[in-house]
């Protein structure tokens, strides 16, 4: 009776999601959670290499996975890509906005291909392709779409730049989104990571002082791992979010709150 409760809610089976930025970080993550919640997975990224090592981990454990390279800052890029999804597994049910670049120069220095660059990844691409997706979700009467954004969305961080400003930007379409397409079924919401040691932040992680000082931060007393992210998409992603749309979810161990 738990497991048929639980399934009923949480499972993915029959679902089709696409994850950009799932070949690592916390997009892997997530897209390694909706596979073993049964969801047919299609990860985006760049790198070819990548995108077929985390395809064949999905597939050992018994999940089905595919991938598609392509720059996400090129929008001729993101329209090839939708073109190859729709012809290949046909509309998704969920879509994942994982993919992410954060280029850290002082705003003095800032210039505007940095500007252009980190627009592009981190908001077109969300864009574009809630715009090729969306409404067909609408039209199915079932979507959902999860955007990754930031603490940066709120506050400014050192160097914060064009990063805060995307990301900012990103939890407003969030709320665009959701106003579109929820009364046709379509749920769209954002989750706010925590300080997590993926490649976006390395540069930062190799600096023992300024790691400690943001888990002091913290009301749980750590940085984010990657798999603190899983439960929260997959909730997202599932028949228990029916009711939850227009969103940003902190998942960050109280940081915002302090």
């Amino acid at each position: 009776m738990v497991d048929g409760f639980i399934d009923s809610l949480f499972s993915l089976r029959g679902r089709r999601a696409v994850v950009t930025g799932g070949s690592s970080g916390i997009g892997r993550s997530v897209a390694d959670a909706l596979c073993r919640a049964g969801a047919d997975v299609v990860l985006v990224a760049r790198r070819p290499e990548r995108l077929r090592a985390a395809t064949e981990a999905l597939r050992a454990t018994g999940g089905s996975a595919d991938w598609l390279s392509a720059d996400l800052g090129d929008r001729a890029h993101l329209h090839r890509v939708a073109d190859e999804l729709l012809a290949r597994h046909g509309a998704p049910d969920i879509l994942v906005n994982s993919a992410g670049i954060n280029l850290r120069p002082h705003l003095d220095e800032l210039s505007e291909s940095d500007w252009d660059r980190t627009m592009g990844v981190n908001l077109d691409a969300p864009f574009v392709l809630g715009q090729r997706f969306g409404p067909a979700m609408a039209a199915n009467g079932w979507g959902r779409i999860i955007n990754m954004v930031s603490q940066q969305a709120v506050r400014a961080f050192g160097n914060s730049g064009a990063y805060g400003v995307s990301k900012a930007a990103l939890a407003a379409l969030t709320r665009s989104q959701a106003e579109a397409w929820s009364a046709r079924g379509v749920c769209v919401n954002a989750i706010a990571p925590g300080f997590v040691h993926t490649p976006l932040n390395e540069a930062v992680f190799r600096d023992p002082v300024r790691t400690e000082a943001m888990a002091r931060r913290t009301m749980i007393g750590r940085n984010s791992e990657l798999a603190d992210f899983t439960g929260v998409a997959v909730f997202l992603a599932s028949d228990a979010c029916a009711y939850l749309t227009g969103q940003t979810i902190f998942v960050d161990g109280g940081f915002s709150s302090t």
